[in-house]
């Protein structure tokens, strides 16, 4: 892909989605008609914390503050009443999730959890399964659902850093520099993970599988930007970012073997074989260099970066526990599968 057609990608904002309940149907028809969203507060108070209509909700007002959409005014990203709307259902997602984590360990206790790997692939992980017996059209459903987050890779957490000082600042930046190519606009990591997407097919618009992702893979990018919003959070954040890493080098290693086996295509190997060193490194910053210094300043954040390791791991469970279960039984995870397409055949469709 050339820079010009990914740059010309990234300045156009996507389109509103359609909305999946009630409460997504008031944000998004205030996002489109410019009016104050009207919903009742009991919708808002029985909405499924981890379903589609709360957490597509989420993500459009979260949006507002990266791309936006098109045709909704960049004012509305500090509307008061939107605001206001958010923090109802941010406080519903984020009870949700104090509620079900855990909350057993420090953050180092909960760092240890998810250090240790397995001595051997055991197929339990979605992962571990893309690797040893994942078919193309699910590699490519994988690719699509993880759009979301990876077309703005490392956006959310670069919330953080104005949050931090002296060392945990400094080499949160340092990470984050390796994340946003090192001063090379080529290696951006989401211009990489464009790459990929054109290997497989896939339309490498921002934004362009909203629609399709289940809400289990919403409420994954969600919780990054509910972290990275809030300063009362930083720690959470912290702890996001830190899950993210430990767990990005041995899964990186799988998925670059899986993009071989399927034939996905170089740029599809490379996104992920530049994750496997890079992340490895990155896991000892964030421990060391982010983690360590930030709770010696700020003793209380302990526990705060030990939700936010929690909260990621059981997001993520959750979502591939959905995977998982689709494509051993041969169907599609996404809420509209994706159509095949003519040099990557075998999709649930063509059955």
């Amino acid at each position: 892909m050339t820079g010009g057609r990914y740059l010309e990608s990234r300045a156009v904002s996507p389109v509103l989605p359609a909305p999946r309940g009630v409460v997504s149907h008031a944000v998004l028809s205030a996002l489109r008609d410019g009016h104050v969203p009207q919903v009742d507060p009991r919708a808002v108070s029985e909405a499924d914390p981890y379903g589609d209509d709360l957490q597509l909700a989420l993500y459009a007002l979260y949006e507002l503050h990266y791309q936006g959409f098109d045709g909704v005014g960049d004012d509305r990203e500090w509307d008061s009443d939107l605001l206001r709307l958010r923090g109802a259902l941010e406080h519903r997602f984020l009870t949700a999730l104090r509620t079900d984590v855990p909350g057993d360990a420090d953050a180092h206790g909960a760092l240890a959890t998810i250090l240790t790997e397995p001595a051997v692939d055991d197929g339990t992980g979605v992962s571990d399964f893309l690797q040893s017996e994942g078919l193309l059209w699910q590699v490519r459903e994988y690719a699509a659902l993880r759009s979301l987050y990876h077309l703005k890779e490392a956006d959310p957490h670069a919330w953080v850093i104005p949050r931090l000082h002296g060392r945990a600042k400094a080499a949160m930046v340092a990470v984050e520099y390796d994340e946003f190519g090192a001063g090379r606009a080529e290696d951006v990591h989401a211009r990489l993970f464009a790459d990929l997407m054109d290997d497989l097919a896939l339309d490498h618009a921002y934004g362009r599988y909203l629609d399709a992702t289940p809400a289990q893979g919403l409420c994954t990018v969600n919780v990054m930007s509910l972290f990275g919003l809030h300063r009362a959070l930083r720690g959470a954040l912290v702890g996001h970012f830190a899950a993210v890493e430990v767990t990005s080098s041995p899964g990186s290693r799988r998925l670059a073997k899986a993009m071989r086996r399927t034939g996905a295509g170089p740029a599809a190997a490379r996104f992920y074989d530049e994750h496997v060193e890079a992340d490895a490194v990155h896991e000892q910053v964030i421990r060391h260099e982010v983690i360590d210094p930030l709770l010696s300043a700020e003793p209380g954040l302990d526990a705060d970066v030990a939700f936010g390791v929690q909260a990621t791991g059981l997001l993520e469970d959750r979502l591939g526990a959905l995977l998982l279960t689709a494509w051993r039984d041969g169907r599609s995870a996404l809420r509209v599968p994706l159509p095949a397409a003519a040099q990557h055949p075998g999709s649930p469709g063509d059955r």
